[in-house]
């Protein structure tokens, strides 16, 4: 037991220390400035072309003021997903439709690339929480997510994100 409590210490202190380089490694000008929401799409989508993924931003009805909170986390699902295609895809090319309705935001992002096989699928990027990832987001809100392989090719993510009120 003695072993074990060392070991549980050590690994503790190990993590505290880690957490503390990943946070000065954050604080910068940019942990200063406000944080991403859908307007930043269009930057997003030029910063992943220009690592090589032609991405193209559809924006379909009247955007809307959004909550501080879905407007963030719809953001980094679209972050996440073009990442996960800029990764997996292949040579390809993306997609990002984004939907305003009266009482919801529907979002899509697809690539026509080769994708990640079987297990990878799930495991994505961000330290293999990708899909996980975007699942939490999308369940603080009450939200829909469907994500899998397209008959035609590629991978496709689809968020339904609520903007009606408490979603429980």
């Amino acid at each position: 037991l003695a072993s074990i409590e060392s070991t549980g210490r050590q690994a503790l202190t190990d993590m505290e220390r880690m957490l503390g380089m990943l946070r000065a490694a954050d604080v910068s000008d940019d942990a200063l400035s406000p944080q991403p929401g859908l307007s930043s799409v269009e930057g997003l989508a030029a910063r992943v072309s220009d690592a090589g993924l032609p991405v193209e931003v559809t924006i379909h009805g009247s955007p809307v003021a959004l909550p501080a909170s879905v407007d963030l986390s719809a953001y980094r699902i679209i972050q996440e997903a073009l990442t996960n295609a800029l990764k997996h895809a292949g040579p390809a090319h993306a997609g990002v439709n984004i939907r305003y309705a009266a009482n919801g935001l529907d979002i899509e992002i697809v690539d026509d690339g080769h994708g990640a096989s079987g297990d990878d699928a799930g495991n994505h990027a961000g330290g293999g929480r990708g899909l996980a990832g975007m699942k939490e987001r999308v369940g603080l809100f009450g939200g829909e997510l469907s994500a899998g392989p397209r008959p035609e090719g590629g991978f496709r993510v689809h968020v339904r994100l609520p903007l009606g009120g408490d979603p429980t």
